[in-house]
C-alpha cells in the first residue's frame, strides 16, 4: 500500500504549539509511507487540490490528515478521496488539534504526541479494506411529535414541500404553550392571532394527518423506514361524531375538575373543550373526576349531546404509522415552583407561577382578562415579579438560563400596567439577558415608559402580613437590604424539559443531556440532527428557545427532511457489525445487548447464527465487546486495526 501523510498548521491553531514538518518528516519513515508534507489549511480548496494531486501523482492508496477533529471534516475529507478515485474508507484523521495542541504548550512533547497519533493512524490504514454503502427505498412521509408552535411550523413546511405528514401531540389540542399565552414580546400582538391561522392551516391541511392525545409507543426501523406506534388515548367521546358545540360542559355538575389548560386557576368540568380555538376542537373527559366513570352515575353529557358521541366504553388503541423520518418537537415543561419552599410555592394563594399570571391576563382565560388575586378577586396594585425562579442555581439542580424568562416579565410588566393603570411593578433580577432583535429596548420600556421598577437582587423570603406579602431581598447595586409589601407574587419560573422526555428519547435511541433536553448531532454544524439518522430535533426540546428562534429550527428541521427527501435511495453506512458464521455460537448475547435492535437470530445448516440488519446497524460496537468468541466484528474498527494501533503506540 502507498500512503499519503497530511499534516495542517491550521493556521496557528496547530503550528503555534506543535512542528508540523517535523511531524511530516517522522512520517516518512513509518511503514508504507510513500508521501508526507505538512500544509497550511488541509481542509481548504487549496489544500483538498494538493490532496487529490498527491494521490494521483505518487499512486496513494490512502491517506492520513492530521489536523482537527473528524467530527467536524472527515466527511469533506472523504469526498475529497473519491473526487480523486479512491474509496472513501481508504482515509484515517489523526486530530493533533483537540488532542495535542489545544491542551499543553510544550511545543517538544506536543510533537512527540502527534507524531504517535499520526503513528496510529498509519497502522489503521494499513489494515483498512475499501466499504461499499448500500442503496435501500425510502418512504417519503414524515412525523412531527409534538404540536406546539415549532412542531406546526416542521409539519407546515414539510406538507407544503409535498410530504404526507403525520402529527402527533399527546394533549388533546396543539398550540403548546404558545397557545396560553396572551400577548407575545417584544411586539405585544396577539398571541392567538399569530398561532390560531397556523393551528387551522394544520386542520385543514390535505397532506397532514393529526393525532391529538396521542403518544408515541414506540419505534422501530431505520432512517427512510420507521415504523412508529402511536398509543390514541382514550377521550371516552367519539371525535368523529363530535360536533365541539359544548352541550355537555354545559350540563357537567362534576365542575372541580383542575383546569390544565388555565394552569389550575379556576375549576373546570369533566367533560371540557381545552379553548375556544383549539385544534381538534372536540371534548375530552377527565376520568378522574367524571361522575359516571367513577361512580357509574350521572351520565349528563351523554343525554344532552346532539350527536350522540359520548362513549363512556371507549378504551386506548394502537395505531402505527409508516415514515421515513421523525421530527421530534416536544416543547418543554415549566419548573414546579413549589419546590421554592423560601417562596412559599404552592403555600401562599398568591405567589403563583408566570403561565398562570399569563392565563389572568388573556381575555379568553379564566378571569375573563382582570388581574384577580386568587385569595379573595380582588384587585391587587403592588406585585413584584422574582426572576431565575428554577433557573441559574445549582442548589435545585438547574444551573442554566431558561432565555426568554427576563423578556416575559417584562411584557408582564407592561401589561399589568395596561390592566390595572394605578399599579406598581417590581421586578427582582440577577441580570437582564436580552440580545434579540428590539428586546433589551423593550425591556427598557418595561422601566421608562410603564414605571416598573427594576432591583438587581434575589429575594430570601416571602412571608404573609395581614392579607398582603412581605418580600425581602437585596439590592445589590445599592448595597441594601430591600422590604416590599405586595399584593401578590408572581414566579418567573424557567424551562425544563418535558416530561417524559428521557423515555422518547430512548424510544427513538437519540441522546439527552442530564436535564433531559434531547442533544443535537453537533452544537454548532448540525444543531437539528441527533446522533440517529432520520430523527431531527425542533423548539425548546433541545433546549429553551423563545418562539422565534423555535419557528426558525422547526422550518430548519423541516429543510433536512426535505433534503433527505430529495433522493430515490438512501446510501447505508456500511461501517456496521459483520458476522463470522464459523466462529458464532448462536448464544444471542450480541442480540441482547444490542440498543438499536439491529440484531436478529437466524438459522444456517441447522445452527442458530446471529445476523446483522445493517441499515438499522448504528456502528456503535457494544455487540463486538460483548460476543465471547469474538465472531462480530465492527467493519471499519476491527479488533485486528485496534490491537494495531496499541501496538504501533507501545512498540516505539
Amino acid at each position: 500500500m502507498n500512503i499519503g501523510v497530511f499534516v495542517c498548521h491550521c493556521g496557528s491553531n496547530i503550528a503555534g504549539t506543535v512542528d508540523t514538518e517535523k511531524v511530516a518528516e517522522a512520517a516518512r519513515m513509518y511503514p508504507e509511507v510513500r508521501f508526507a508534507t505538512d500544509t497550511m489549511y488541509a481542509c481548504s480548496e487549496p489544500g483538498q487540490e494538493g490532496i487529490i494531486s498527491a494521490i494521483r501523482e505518487h499512486g496513494l492508496d490512502g491517506v492520513v490528515v492530521a489536523s482537527c477533529t473528524p467530527r467536524m471534516h472527515e466527511a469533506t475529507f472523504r469526498r475529497t478521496l473519491e473526487r480523486a478515485g479512491l474509496n472513501r474508507y481508504m482515509f484515517e484523521m489523526a486530530n493533533i488539534r483537540e488532542h495535542v495542541s489545544w491542551i499543553g504548550k510544550d511545543m517538544e512533547a506536543n510533537t512527540s504526541k502527534a507524531m504517535d497519533l499520526v503513528r496510529i493512524a498509519v497502522e489503521k490504514l494499513r489494515r483498512n479494506t475499501p466499504l461499499h454503502p448500500r442503496k435501500f427505498d425510502i418512504n417519503k412521509r414524515v412525523m412531527v411529535i409534538g404540536g406546539g408552535v415549532a412542531g406546526i411550523q416542521a409539519a407546515l413546511d414539510c406538507a407544503e414541500g409535498g410530504l404526507e405528514v403525520v402529527l402527533v401531540e399527546r394533549e388533546p389540542t396543539i398550540g403548546g404553550k404558545m397557545a396560553k399565552l396572551d400577548k407575545t414580546f417584544p411586539t405585544v400582538d396577539c398571541s392567538s392571532c399569530i398561532l390560531g391561522p397556523k393551528m387551522v392551516d394544520i386542520a385543514q391541511h390535505p397532506n397532514i394527518t393529526l393525532y391529538a392525545l396521542s403518544e408515541v409507543e414506540s419505534v422501530n426501523g431505520f432512517v427512510g423506514n420507521f415504523s412508529v406506534n402511536i398509543r390514541r388515548k382514550a377521550a371516552y367521546v367519539d371525535w368523529s361524531l363530535c360536533t365541539g358545540c359544548g352541550a355537555c360542559e354545559e350540563k357537567c355538575p362534576a365542575r372541580k375538575t383542575y383546569d390544565k389548560f388555565n394552569e389550575g386557576i379556576g375549576r373546570t368540568t369533566a367533560i371540557k373543550i381545552a379553548f375556544p380555538q383549539a385544534i381538534p376542537k372536540k371534548a375530552v373527559i377527565t376520568p378522574e373526576t367524571c361522575i359516571m366513570l367513577t361512580k357509574g352515575k350521572c351520565g349528563n353529557c351523554a343525554k344532552v349531546c346532539p350527536a350522540g358521541a359520548i362513549q363512556f366504553d371507549q378504551k386506548d388503541s394502537i395505531v402505527t404509522e409508516e415514515v421515513g423520518a421523525i421530527i421530534a418537537a416536544t416543547g418543554y415543561d415549566l419548573f414546579d415552583h413549589t419546590a421554592l419552599g423560601q417562596y412559599g410555592g404552592g403555600r401562599y394563594a398568591d405567589v403563583i407561577t408566570s403561565l398562570q399570571y399569563e392565563r389572568m391576563l388573556s381575555a379568553s382565560g379564566p378571569t375573563g382578562g382582570h388581574v384577580k388575586r386568587p385569595s379573595d378577586g380582588a384587585e391587587p396594585k403592588n406585585i413584584v415579579f422574582i426572576q431565575c425562579a428554577g433557573s441559574r442555581d445549582k442548589s435545585i439542580g438547574r444551573p442554566y438560563c431558561s432565555g426568554f424568562c427576563c423578556m416575559y416579565t417584562a411584557k408582564q410588566a407592561i401589561l399589568t400596567k395596561d390592566h390595572i393603570p394605578d399599579s406598581q411593578s417590581y421586578v427582582f433580577y440577577m441580570d437582564i439577558r436580552s440580545p434579540g432583535k428590539m428586546y433589551d429596548e423593550f425591556t427598557r420600556r418595561a422601566m421608562e415608559e410603564y414605571g416598573t421598577r427594576y432591583i438587581r437582587g434575589r429575594v430570601s423570603a416571602i412571608q404573609p402580613r395581614g392579607g398582603r406579602y412581605l418580600v425581602k431581598g437585596a439590592d445589590t447595586l445599592l448595597g441594601n437590604q430591600v422590604e416590599i409589601e405586595a399584593d401578590m407574587v408572581v414566579l418567573a419560573v424557567g424551562v425544563e424539559s418535558a416530561k417524559g422526555a428521557s423515555e422518547l428519547a430512548e424510544k427513538l435511541r437519540i441522546s439527552y443531556d442530564s436535564y433531559g433536553f434531547f442533544m443535537e448531532g453537533h452544537p454548532k454544524l448540525k444543531p437539528v440532527e441527533t446522533n440517529t439518522a432520520g430523527v431531527y430535533l425542533a423548539g425548546s426540546c433541545q433546549g429553551p428557545k423563545d418562539i422565534p428562534s423555535s419557528v426558525a429550527q422547526g422550518g430548519a428541521a423541516a429543510s433536512k427532511v426535505l433534503s433527505l427527501f430529495s433522493r430515490d435511495k438512501l446510501e447505508s453506512d456500511p461501517q456496521v457489525s459483520a458476522v463470522s458464521l464459523l466462529r458464532c455460537v448462536g448464544c444471542g448475547k450480541c442480540r441482547e445487548t444490542c440498543p438499536f435492535g439491529a440484531i436478529e437470530m437466524t438459522e444456517f445448516r441447522g445452527m442458530p447464527k446471529a445476523s446483522v440488519v445493517e441499515t438499522v446497524c448504528q456502528g456503535c460496537g457494544i455487540c463486538a465487546v460483548t460476543c465471547p468468541q469474538g465472531a462480530i466484528q465492527l467493519q471499519h474498527f476491527t479488533d485486528n486495526q485496534i490491537l494495531a494501533e496499541v501496538n504501533a503506540l507501545c512498540r516505539y
